[in-house]
């Protein structure tokens, strides 16, 4: 292992400016001032304390570093420059079409990135779910690093962080705050008061350091005291200058997001490009990542006419995943006792993570398990995820496969009201790149899909419902991603209802009903709201000349518009009708709600025989 002096240190964190403006210039565009401040931090992590293998990535020993004020992005490229993981081509093609360098890091181009960033204060919730894995499940002796700015300490998710890792006493995790003083628009809240960071990290219970962000010594001495910390995680929190070398820019506003006014002359003041590299620790050897162990899926199984919840099987479900691979890990927002988890949680406690009520850092922790190759199912009410769409729009932007489960959706919670009631959950999920999106009617059919969603990729939402439902599926019933169900069907149909959930049985009693009346309706249960079963919909589409959809959702960005945008490649478009929650609701019985919705199926009775009136009236 090579032996670095303070001036090599130095040399190297002037050569992390220098690359920092040069693939800043050829961009064209970039963020060289935030990755000038941080240099000196960054260069003597990788020369003194980091331990990594480049060309093997997933080596368990491997430390972590996730670099989140993601706009420094030229910092980062230039340290696996400067490590030999790429070459000076490939740095200056930075910010350009097909580049893997892109303006802000995501895994899905570099082996080496641990999670996308970019979107500021998730790099360290993600680092707590990468530090818990080593802690709790991997075992392994490695160090997690996170890079923040001081910007982001502003944002909520961040002490979510903060006060989960003190919680979990994850002295495996170091945050290194860059308090460069300078946002994008001018100072920051605290500017450089290092000590008003300081008390909010101590007030959670990090042992803190603050420190000189250009003293190479310094630095050296608070990553040693970081690494010698025990029983609680480690915050750096370092004076810096944005810009820090080039007098045309160091430490002024109005220089946040540009090249410099001239490249060649800042390179020249920081010393000249000399090509400096540095030879990286290689990690201790180490087992393998966490061994699968693999047996036989027995999932739970109900009988026809059983009056069982969808989330009960939910819960029954994953527990009986989780004894048959050892990979699945469960997380919930301290609602398990609702969301039923908590079966998980006993059968499986090594692998069951409570995150409490931080939806926010609940998905951050799954996003950072999902990182070292656990499949995580994350559970809370349907309505609360929504407070971490960007976590997981973010995830998606990373490539990450993880299972998110949100109870309690729609009307049919019945008392608690508007507050406590998925109504959007289809829509944000529908509209994450790559998604999937489940919503089961019985305990049979969830059953199957939380099997199923074991081994999709990208981000898989489930739904699932409070209230006990019947049972209309055989155990043995198979559903595949993208199918759906036809639970009614006959030559001389007038419509097509279809439904999925809760709807699913106001259908069928609607079109029972209705078929005693001489009118024949056919049902669909379209179970997979994304991706959607074209096929279906289009044979019904020209078999009955019109679809009504009836969900427990909001009009806007649920199961309408899956089924309208099945006929957007330019099919045939039937007439398309659509019942769905459009006022506001209250507190009243789940049978009320769905009433004052206009989504039962006595609402589906009277719509079904005003349209046929109309087909009807010439």
């Amino acid at each position: 292992m090579t032996t670095y002096t303070d001036a090599e240190l130095r040399a190297l964190g002037q050569q992390l400016r220098v690359d920092s403006v040069r693939a800043a210039d050829a961009a064209g565009s970039g963020h060289p001032t935030s990755s000038m401040s941080a240099a000196d931090l960054l260069a003597v992590l990788l020369a003194r304390h980091f331990r990594y293998d480049f060309d093997r990535p997933a080596h368990p020993g491997n430390d972590r570093f996730v670099l989140s004020k993601g706009h420094a992005s030229p910092l980062l490229y230039a340290a696996y420059k400067a490590a030999g993981a790429i070459n000076d081509s490939e740095l200056m093609g930075f910010r350009t079409l097909g580049s893997r360098l892109e303006g802000h890091p995501t895994p899905q181009r570099l082996p080496w990135v641990e999670t996308a960033t970019g979107s500021l204060g998730q790099g360290l919730p993600v680092g707590v779910g990468i530090a818990l894995s080593g802690r709790r499940l991997d075992r392994v002796g490695y160090r997690v690093y996170v890079l923040c700015g001081d910007s982001e300490l502003a944002e909520g998710s961040v002490w979510e962080a903060a006060e989960h890792a003190a919680y979990e006493h994850l002295d495996n995790l170091t945050a290194i705050v860059d308090v460069n003083r300078l946002g994008q628009r001018g100072p920051t809240r605290h500017g450089h008061d290092l000590d008003a960071y300081a008390r909010r990290f101590r007030a959670f219970g990090w042992h803190t350091v603050e420190i000189d962000g250009h003293d190479v010594a310094g630095i050296d001495r608070a990553y040693a005291e970081a690494r010698s910390t025990t029983g609680q995680p480690t915050v750096i929190i370092a004076r810096t200058l944005k810009g820090k070398g080039v007098a045309a820019v160091e430490d002024r506003e109005g220089m946040h997001g540009k090249p410099l006014p001239d490249a060649d002359e800042a390179i020249a003041e920081l010393g000249g490009d000399h090509g400096v590299r540095v030879e990286v620790q290689a990690p201790p050897a180490a087992r393998i990542l966490h061994a699968v162990r693999s047996g036989h899926l027995d999932l739970p199984r109900y009988e026809l006419g059983d009056e069982v919840a969808t989330r009960d099987a939910y819960g029954q479900a994953l527990a009986a995943l989780g004894s048959a691979r050892g990979d699945v890990v469960a997380l919930d927002g301290e609602v398990s006792d609702s969301t039923r988890t908590e079966q998980f949680a006993k059968e499986h406690p090594d692998r069951f993570f409570e995150c409490y009520i931080a939806e926010q850092q609940l998905v951050a922790t799954a996003v950072g398990l999902a990182s070292r190759g656990w499949v995580p199912y994350a559970s809370t009410f349907a309505a609360f995820l929504t407070r971490a769409h960007d976590f997981v729009r973010m995830a998606s932007v990373s490539g990450a496969g993880l299972n998110l489960v949100g109870s309690h959706a729609g009307v049919a919670i019945g008392q608690d009201g508007p507050s406590q009631m998925g109504l959007e959950d289809l829509a944000m999920f529908r509209a994450v790149h790559g998604s999937t999106v489940l919503y089961p009617c019985d305990a049979n059919q969830t059953a199957r899909l939380v099997g199923h969603m074991a081994e999709l990729d990208g981000i898989r939402y489930l739904r699932t419902s409070r209230g006990k439902s019947p049972v209309i599926y055989p155990p043995h019933e198979d559903f595949p991603v993208g199918g759906s169900k036809v639970l009614r069907a006959g030559e001389a149909d007038r419509l097509t209802l279809v439904a999925a959930g809760v709807t699913v049985h106001e259908a069928l009693i609607a079109a029972d009903e209705l078929a005693g009346a001489g009118i024949p309706v056919r049902v669909i249960d379209l179970y997979s709201v994304k991706p959607v079963d074209r096929r279906t919909l289009a044979e019904a589409a020209r078999d009955t000349g019109c679809l009504v959809t009836v969900e427990d959702h909001r009009d806007e960005g649920g199961l309408g518009d899956a089924v309208a945008e099945a006929f957007a490649d330019g099919s045939p478009t039937p007439r398309l009708v659509r019942l769905a929650v459009r006022p506001m609701p209250g507190s009243a019985t789940p049978a009320e709600q769905l009433a004052a919705a206009g989504i039962d199926a006595a609402s589906l009775i009277a719509a079904t025989a005003l349209l046929v009136e109309q087909q009807m009236t010439p």
